[in-house]
């Protein structure tokens, strides 16, 4: 981590990863995270891997605003589905898709597949977490979990495929049906941000 408090700007401005990333990046000492300005455009997300996107949504928010940025980009590997949506997860149903919308989409997708058992309906959530200095280095860090697509919606709690995706040793409980806590100890997101928090504090071993 560079020496002293660290200031970071939020690549995201979706309000439900932005309560993750604060909640799980807590642990690096002196950091603050600072709001994603209006004033720099949403980047077009042209990368073929989730590593590449995460660094050019970092990159713009360095390049617009002068500070070190962070920037997370997720992908959901259903197997059935020869690995889709991968890195078009959020806009699996279109550019302007509602959670809704991409879990609707998903499930109609395993359906004209045939993927009616739980074998048939494996899938990965793969996350990468990068921050982007404005000498031009950076760390990252990645984090997955495997499970099942469940055959319905079920939970109130999270949010995009959190409420049909069921991770393995979570007892058939989708991400939706758990507690925050409970979701961050397991999650993709949650093992990326802390291995990239452990970088950031200079403890390369893994949590």
């Amino acid at each position: 981590m560079k020496e002293g408090s660290l200031r970071l700007v939020l690549a995201s401005s979706n309000s439900d990863k932005v309560a993750e990333i604060g909640a799980l990046l807590k642990a690096v000492p002196g950091l603050t995270l600072l709001p994603r300005p209006s004033s720099v455009p949403d980047v077009e997300e042209t990368g073929t891997t989730l590593l590449d996107n995460s660094r050019l949504k970092a990159r713009a928010l360095v390049d617009g605003t002068g500070e070190a940025a962070v920037a997370d980009d997720t992908g959901l590997e259903v197997e059935a589905l020869n690995g889709a949506p991968g890195v078009h997860t959020a806009r699996f149903a279109g550019e302007h898709a509602t959670y809704a919308d991409n879990v609707a989409k998903l499930l109609a997708e395993l359906t004209a597949v045939g993927a009616d058992g739980p074998d048939r309906r494996r899938a990965t959530f793969h996350t990468v977490a990068l921050v982007a200095y404005p000498d031009g280095s950076e760390v990252w860090a990645d984090g997955e979990v495997a499970g099942v697509i469940t055959p319905e919606a079920a939970g109130d709690g999270g949010f995009g495929y959190d409420p049909v995706f069921a991770p393995d040793g979570g007892g058939g409980r989708t991400f939706a049906q758990m507690s925050a806590g409970e979701k961050h100890d397991v999650s993709h997101r949650g093992r990326a941000f802390r291995a990239l928090a452990a970088k950031l504090v200079g403890d390369s071993s893994s949590p």
